[in-house]
């Protein structure tokens, strides 16, 4: 299995929103997690969670403050009442002085396909297709990483197989959306996930541990 950490690396520059909050605590070392509000170009926001290490928090990490990241798209499962819920958050591995010069929001994957993508049209006739990732983690864990592609991108993506191996690249982005919940009560709610803007296959040969993998 690669574990190359470089099949994984997102790239955000952008504002704290509120102040961090204790997530949780791994071999004695305590993880927050963070909203960063992050631009894009058309002027609107991503409000991105990320989770930072007790190490890295410092002084950076306060309600306003501008910070640039470097880090990993990670996912886990969440149990809530009787289901397991994915969620995703940016695993923060470096911290530096916050830099406007760079792209503020950026992410490249390798991994692979291990649902169908699903392909739709919008009502205005603009193409979207949805994929799920499995890439790759150290000590034989996987992230499962939601991703839309666009236009002519998502007919190409629409016909890829499970356990396909791409790389892609993009942005992180949130996005609201209405649930209906069992009592007809609407929520809305906020998804995460790779806006992608580039998309290539690796290997023509799917790969045998996606295709065994237990489907989410």
């Amino acid at each position: 299995m690669n574990t190359n950490m470089t099949n994984n690396a997102v790239t955000l520059s952008g504002k704290v929103v509120g102040e961090p909050a204790f997530s949780h605590e791994v071999f004695g070392e305590k993880f927050y997690e963070v909203t960063l509000s992050v631009k894009r170009l058309s002027g609107m926001d991503d409000l991105l969670p990320i989770s930072v290490s007790e190490h890295l928090v410092d002084d950076k990490f306060y309600d306003g403050a501008n910070v640039s990241i470097k880090g990993q798209f990670r996912s886990y499962n969440k149990t809530v009442g009787e289901r397991s819920k994915l969620m995703l958050t940016v695993f923060v591995r470096d911290v530096f002085d916050y830099d406007d010069t760079i792209n503020p929001n950026t992410v490249e994957l390798s991994g692979y396909i291990c649902k169908p993508p699903v392909y739709r049209t919008t009502p205005f006739n603009r193409e979207i297709c949805d994929l799920l990732i499995a890439v790759n983690r150290q000590y034989n864990k996987s992230d499962y990483i939601p991703c839309i592609v666009w236009g002519r991108n998502a007919r190409f993506a629409s016909g890829l197989p499970v356990g396909e191996h791409i790389n892609l690249s993009g942005r992180v982005q949130s996005r609201n959306y209405q649930k209906k919940l069992p009592d007809e009560t609407v929520v809305t709610r906020t998804a995460y996930e790779v806006s992608v803007s580039k998309i290539t296959v690796v290997s023509e040969e799917p790969s045998e541990e996606i295709l065994a993998v237990k489907q989410l």
